[in-house]
Formats: structure tokens, sequence, C-alpha cells
């Protein structure tokens, strides 16, 4: 898993030693490795994330799964007393679309893929989910939450190669989660580093 491994640790040095101490627009270079190791691979393979024909079944069922999700998180927020209104749901929406579809280019296209060339079909998949939950670390609500929801993203990439209804769904389901908890529980969604220094 050459790529994959390339891509995580590009990720993982930037998140634990080099955000704190570079200036934010050094953000580029993590970002550019990670986007050309990834169409370098998807070049190999001739996989993009936009088989077309897979785009409307991939899509009711990313549906379904956001639905069952959200209502989940929601409930847990009622729950604790933390459910609160937010301003501008399409404008958070937009980009946090933008932001799900790249993260699932790169997951769905090379980690995914890769993660099931090593083992097998199902394995993979777990194995995929479970990496991209690590990446999240050391935060305790994020980690495990991104690895449940990534392994039915994964599922539904599986058979219905379309990153577009993963990239809506992982909007949809960050907008819940926004909605849902305050940030003493989504520790401000950070990851790394940054979170370790964040004063809740």
């Amino acid at each position: 898993m050459p790529y994959t491994i390339a891509i995580i640790s590009s990720v993982l040095v930037y998140v634990w030693f080099l955000e704190s101490v570079l200036p934010r627009d050094f953000v580029v270079v993590p970002a550019a490795i990670v986007v050309g190791l990834t169409i370098h691979y998807d070049v190999r393979h001739h996989e993009w994330g936009l088989s077309w024909p897979a785009f409307a079944s991939g899509l009711w069922r990313a549906l379904v799964a956001t639905s069952i999700m959200a209502a989940i998180v929601l409930g847990a927020g009622v729950a604790l007393g933390t459910l609160h209104d937010r301003r501008d749901f399409l404008g958070s929406l937009a980009p946090l679309v933008v932001w799900g579809a790249a993260q699932h280019w790169v997951l769905q296209t090379v980690v995914l893929r890769e993660a099931q060339r090593a083992t097998s079909r199902r394995r993979g998949t777990v194995f995929a989910a479970v990496l991209f939950g690590a990446i999240h670390l050391p935060n305790p609500f994020l980690a495990p939450v991104t690895a449940v929801a990534a392994l039915v993203w994964c599922r539904i990439y599986d058979r219905y190669p379309n990153i577009i209804p993963l990239a809506l769904s992982h909007g949809l389901g960050t907008l819940a989660v926004r909605y849902a908890f305050d940030d003493a529980i989504t520790g401000r969604l950070r990851i790394g580093a940054s979170y370790l220094r964040l004063d809740l």
C-alpha cells in the first residue's frame, strides 16, 4: 500500500508537527502531495470516483444512510441537551460538500482500493475505514464517528463508485454533528496536535 502510506504520512506529519510551527499557507504543500499521489494512482488504475451509471443508486443509498445517521446524531444532541441552531445552512453545506468530495476522492479511489488489493474486498473496506478514523486521532469523538461513517461510505462506494453522493452525505453528516453537539463534545472537529492545544 505505498500510496496510502505516503498519503497518510504526509497528513500526519503536517497535523502533528508542522501545522503549529509553519504559516497557515503551508498547508498547500501537503495538500499538493496528497493530490499528486492520488492523481498518479488514479491514472495508473483508471478510476476517478465518478462512475455516472453508479450515481443514482449510490445517491439514494447514501441519503438513506445519512438520514439514519443524522437522526441518531440529532437525537443524541436532544438527549444531551446540546442541540442548537446554526445560521446559513446552505452556505455552510456547500464548502463541506467540496471538502467531503476531496476526502472521498482520496479515501475511495486510493486508500480503499489499495486496502482491498492488499487484503480482500471485505477486509479492505474495514481496513480503509479504520485508517480514516485513525487519521482523526486523538479526538475521542471524531475518530470513532469517522471510522463508522467511513465504513458505510466505503461499502456504498465499493458497489456504486461515485464520490458525489458520499460528498453530499459527508457534508450533511458534518452539519448534523455541528447542530447536535457543542465544542466540548466535538473538540471543534480538530485533529492531531491542534486538538491537544484546545482550551475548551
